[in-house]
């Protein structure tokens, strides 16, 4: 078993480089299964999720060529199968996107229950409503999800919830059906428009990702035979921007898009750090005193994201003062607090929501990540605790962060991944 040892506490300072995000970058890889040609992908994030991705579209007959650890060359010309296996999918949540681009390429997929973070009840029961409404008929039996259509017919389709998974599926089983889909209360989150250009590029016509209305126009193919660089990911730079506040530090976060990040900018800003948009890519932030106390409410873009919260959890358990984080997305998303509290926290978690009694200082302790931000979360708390911390289950961080702790240790981090 690997675990990372920590040694704080580290103010961090110096400059880090953004990956390619995670979130548009595993439904990007599904999405490249609704061309009928080749593609280039630049900016992927080096990453376990994109890794199993890219394993099971070989799986299903795409051709992939690795040209750098971050660029991949894709050629689903000849699509040979429609099953993705169980013991694929179930690794991650994303593999449900696969679900939408076979059924609009091939008219029929079937694909292992998906996995991912335990942050409690998860259902697709949108992304069915989506597939029935435009012609599919959806079966879920034997940790399988079987769906087919003899055509999909485009139609207006109202997302009783504001879901990311289910607008990005159903405008993936959207793109090569036929006439007009309408989708309307679709999510606004910056990795949908990433998606949507993706698909642009390569020949859909899709307008409105970004806006609550999302209006595609079926095409008969995608030709493809282009380049396409994913966006950069705007949770891996809210995480340093939260570790610069955390540990009182001084990081200019380069090759990320500004305005993505409004919401967390907004609440460094209410906590008394300082936040310096450069040129709307490059970011300063610094932090020279204890943060003042805040809350939070999480909501979908662009409110604040729920994938930053537990994050914001650990500047908040040493601010100064006492803090409410109202969790809306997810009903298991505070789980970290007990492992923060092991190093000293004063944190009161209730349902969907948690109060944060701010300490001085977190000391050092052994903590298990409990999911893929909470993994986040634990080695901000390692970087300014006092001692040397233990963070385990190290296969969650590895998920969506690339080279972590490289990235850490360039800041001044003091912090090494062993095999125990």
């Amino acid at each position: 078993m690997e675990k990372l040892i920590i040694t704080g506490p580290t103010p961090l300072k110096g400059e880090v480089k953004i990956s390619g995000a995670k979130n548009a970058a595993v439904a990007i890889l599904p999405a490249t299964l609704l061309i009928d040609g080749i593609c280039t992908i630049d900016n992927l994030p080096n990453i376990s999720d994109v890794k199993i991705s890219c394993n099971i579209l070989e799986s299903l007959g795409a051709k992939i060529t690795r040209n750098n650890e971050n660029s991949i060359t894709i050629d689903t010309t000849n699509i040979s199968s429609t099953f993705a296996p169980l013991d694929m999918t179930s690794k991650f949540r994303a593999s449900y996107y696969l679900i939408g681009s076979l059924l609009s390429r091939c008219k029929h997929a079937q694909v292992g229950m998906p996995g991912g973070c335990k942050l409690g009840a998860r259902p697709i029961d949108q992304h069915i409503k989506g597939f029935e409404a435009l012609g599919a008929t959806v079966d879920i039996s034997s940790g399988k999800i079987t769906a087919s259509a003899d055509d999909l017919i485009g139609t207006s389709i109202y997302m009783d919830i504001v879901s990311v998974g289910a607008t990005i599926n159903v405008m993936l089983a959207s793109v090569l059906a036929k006439g007009t889909t309408i989708i309307e209360n679709a999510a606004k989150e910056p990795h949908i428009v990433d998606v949507a250009n993706f698909l642009n590029t390569m020949g859909a016509d899709i307008r409105g990702a970004g806006t609550d209305v999302i209006k595609i126009n079926g095409v008969e193919k995608l030709p493809g035979n282009s380049t396409y660089s994913v966006v950069p990911d705007q949770i891996e730079a809210g995480t340093f921007m939260l570790a610069c506040v955390a540990s009182r530090g001084d990081l200019l976060i380069k090759k990320c898009i500004s305005k993505h990040l409004e919401p967390v900018t907004a609440k460094i800003v209410e906590m008394g750090a300082n936040v310096e948009d450069i040129d709307g890519e490059n970011i300063h932030v610094w932090c020279d005193a204890r943060p003042t106390n805040v809350n939070i409410k999480t909501l979908p873009y662009p409110g604040f994201p729920t994938d930053l919260q537990p994050q914001m959890g650990v500047v908040l358990s040493t601010a100064n003062g006492t803090s409410i984080i109202n969790e809306s997305i997810w009903e298991s998303r505070f789980q970290y607090t007990a492992e923060l509290n092991k190093m000293g926290a004063k944190i009161t978690a209730q349902g969907k929501s948690a109060f944060f009694e701010g300490v001085e200082k977190l000391s050092a302790a052994p903590v298990y990540a409990t999911d893929l931000r909470a993994g986040a979360a634990l080695i901000i708390a390692g970087i300014i605790a006092e001692g040397q911390t233990e963070v385990y289950n190290l296969e969650h961080i590895d998920r969506g962060y690339e080279n972590i702790e490289e990235k850490f240790r360039k800041l001044g981090a003091k912090i090494e991944r062993v095999e125990e």
